[in-house]
């Protein structure tokens, strides 16, 4: 799309403005490389429409393609460029928390991105152990309602299958409560007290869950109905 105008705001919309193309500078920027995570933080963009987009990033020099070694397929990073609308996207974040986050439904709850968000979230050096490993039922979905976390090391591995290893800790909740634990409009200590989330596990891990399972960096922005 071009808008005809020397403007750097029209210059600029001419690159980002196109459907997904922030969403995927998010997910890049956020360390997903591999066209399967990008996928998996984008559930609904096609693939034609993913592999159309990465390419016009590329040629555009927002991002450098690269081939696996002894693979089949390609790794996407962000460069210098790409780099620097980080403390963009934040703002477009911070601006959504505050004025778009009334906005949400229930089709906006993703199990898969929340997932991906709660695998990205975890700090690995603050749990007890070699290995730690997480299991989520969600109650409000058929499909796809149980996960795991599997975290060895600085490793963290989802799985939707049993992997068959002993669980450290159950967490038995909703999507939307879970999701809304993350993004900071509600609490662990809260949602158990309300009995919307049942939180299983040894008291050394159950304790402190924010400390090794952080929520989202706009968890502490209020909505602008809240100031």
């Amino acid at each position: 799309m071009e808008y005809g105008q020397f403007c750097p705001v029209a210059k600029a919309t001419e690159i980002l403005g196109e459907k997904w193309t922030l969403l995927i500078i998010r997910e890049l920027l956020m360390g997903g490389t591999r066209f399967n995570v990008l996928q998996r933080g984008l559930s609904q963009i096609s693939p034609t429409i993913l592999t159309k987009r990465l390419s016009s990033l590329e040629s555009q020099g927002l991002i450098m393609r690269k081939k696996i070694q002894g693979q089949r397929g390609y790794e996407y990073f962000p460069t210098g460029s790409c780099q620097e609308l980080l403390p963009i996207i934040r703002q477009v974040g911070d601006w959504g928390m505050r004025w778009a986050r009334n906005h949400l439904t229930e089709s906006d709850y993703d199990v898969e991105l929340l997932m991906l968000y709660l695998q990205r979230s975890i700090v690995p050096e603050k749990l007890i152990g070699a290995e730690t490993v997480l299991r989520f039922k969600f109650t409000d979905i058929d499909d796809l309602s149980d996960w795991w976390l599997l975290i060895k090391g600085q490793d963290v591995d989802i799985c939707v299958t049993d992997p068959g290893k002993d669980v450290d800790v159950y967490f038995t909740t909703s999507v939307r409560v879970m999701a809304g634990i993350w993004m900071g409009d509600t609490t662990y200590k809260k949602s158990i007290a309300e009995g919307s989330l049942k939180v299983v596990g040894p008291k050394a891990l159950t304790r402190e869950i924010t400390a090794w399972m952080g929520n989202s960096i706009f968890a502490e922005l209020p909505s602008a109905s809240e100031i």
